[in-house]
């Protein structure tokens, strides 16, 4: 069994269209859908890139070994789905981008990987100091004139491995870059879905939300500019979720091209979502978890598995790991929290009972965490890096990226926040989140059993202990 990963950035589900948007049209997810399954509620366990990847190729909760940062990576003593892999002899090729993998863990994990430079960059529509600059909307890049993007030279570079003759066992890794912002596609992605057409977005300004609503809206000037311009962040954002379908297409035209459709498993999903406009926001929060930010696409299609089915059950993103390990018959030697999937590929229901799980955020005495310290990646970035007032709002309002914890069931989401606005939804009747329900007196029952589930959960996953023969007397 052969496996492909295929990883865009801060893509959410609901903008994918087999997950049911009504304007994107991305024909190749959709047909990897009709091919394989689909998970409709698939959370990931974090709201940024590195944390959710950790969790994603170990199977544990970001808190369990401290992966909740950008930069605290898997280490060469810890497990990963990949160094799984390649131990069994798997020739691991990786195209992309590198938020998963500490210096040290390479060699064991990686056959061989390459790393687009100098790249062609999306520009934004606004300069420095204009109300809008911040908003993260681009331009559209006409092809021959801005150079090739990452995520292409990425894409090609997996085709020419299978064209050129792969070596089984094989798993391609491709952790690309979008739809993350600048908010641009090329063109003619970047102008396939009118703004107008969209409709109202979630709306700013609702009553009972964190802190970091209103923050984020000030910080980037959000709360100064025409409503309009959301629709337009919403319509780009799509747009590139519409040339990651092509890239996608490309990929999988070469892969049955190669001989290899029979014996591969194609993955896709993504590490966490994006706000896009809604609620007047733009990118992502480090203790956010609305559905927009952690319910992401997950579509995997298995030889001789069930085409066509849908679960609609909870699962996490880390049953990827789970699932592969048993696809490629491989025990795994270390204790994790993930589920395999194998039974919902063969058309099997999920588990109705089971709650999905993600976390976020800091404590304060955590400073070595936030954003906009003047050391490193972040030294040197005035107001004219698009990054700038994130990490100014971190550093004078550390409170607004306090600890958060998740719990999504069927029927309602809870977040919970110690050192915040805490929030509760019943996502049967309200799936936009609009209505924060907690502390209100006829939601009380419903409240409380939440609470005391999310604390069993934390207890059960405060930990792991060591699985292997060094670790007896």
């Amino acid at each position: 069994m052969n496996f492909i990963l295929f990883n865009p950035d801060e893509m959410r589900a609901e903008s994918v269209g087999c997950y049911g948007h009504r304007l994107i049209r991305t024909p190749h997810i959709d047909g990897l859908a009709a091919a394989g399954t689909r998970f409709d509620t698939a959370y990931v366990q974090h709201p940024v890139c590195s944390p959710s990847r950790c969790s994603l190729m170990t199977g544990w909760y970001p808190h369990v070994r401290g992966h909740r940062t950008l930069w605290h990576l898997l280490r060469a003593e810890e497990p990963n789905l990949l160094a799984y892999l390649k131990q069994a002899g798997y020739d691991v090729r990786w195209w992309g981008k590198n938020d998963l993998l500490a210096a040290g863990s390479w060699d064991k994990s990686v056959t061989a990987e390459e790393r687009p430079e100098g790249m062609a960059k999306l520009e934004t529509l606004y300069r420095p100091g204009d109300l809008e600059y911040y908003t993260f909307l681009g331009k559209a890049r006409e092809p021959g004139v801005s150079g090739r993007m990452h995520d292409e030279v990425c894409v090609q570079g997996a085709i020419d491995y299978l064209r050129a003759g792969a070596k089984e066992p094989f798993c391609l890794y491709l952790p690309l870059l979008f739809p993350h912002p600048t908010y641009a596609a090329s063109s003619p992605w970047h102008d396939m879905v009118d703004a107008e057409a969209l409709g109202e977005l979630r709306p700013a300004g609702l009553p009972n939300k964190p802190d970091f609503f209103g923050l984020i809206r000030r910080y980037r000037n959000l709360d100064k500019i025409d409503p309009a311009i959301f629709r337009r962040v919403n319509a780009a954002y799509l747009g590139q979720i519409a040339e990651m379908d092509h890239l996608l297409g490309e990929l999988l035209a070469a892969l049955e091209q190669s001989g290899h459709g029979e014996d591969t498993t194609v993955i896709f999903y993504s590490d966490h979502g994006d706000w896009a406009g809604d609620y007047g926001l733009v990118e992502k929060w480090p203790s956010a978890l609305d559905d927009c930010i952690v319910r992401i696409p997950m579509i995997i299609r298995t030889p001789g598995g069930r085409a066509g089915h849908a679960v609609g059950e909870c699962v996490e993103a880390f049953d990827i790991m789970a699932t592969v390990l048993e696809l490629a018959g491989i025990e795994p030697e270390h204790s994790h929290f993930a589920r395999s999937l194998v039974g919902q590929l063969g058309g099997a229901a999920g588990d109705a009972d089971r709650a999905a799980f993600a976390e976020g955020g800091y404590d304060r005495f955590e400073w070595h965490c936030f954003e906009g310290r003047e050391v490193g990646d972040h030294a040197g970035r005035g107001p004219e890096n698009l990054y700038y007032p994130k990490g100014k709002q971190q550093q004078e309002h550390p409170e607004s990226v306090c600890r958060a914890v998740m719990m999504r069931t069927a029927a309602h989401k809870l977040i919970y926040r110690p050192m915040g606005v805490s929030e509760l939804y019943d996502m049967k009747a309200d799936g936009r989140e609009l209505n924060n329900v907690y502390g209100q007196a006829e939601y009380a029952d419903i409240q409380r059993d939440l609470e005391r589930r999310l604390l069993d959960w934390w207890v059960g996953s405060s930990d792991v202990t060591p699985f292997d023969e060094d670790s007896r007397w």
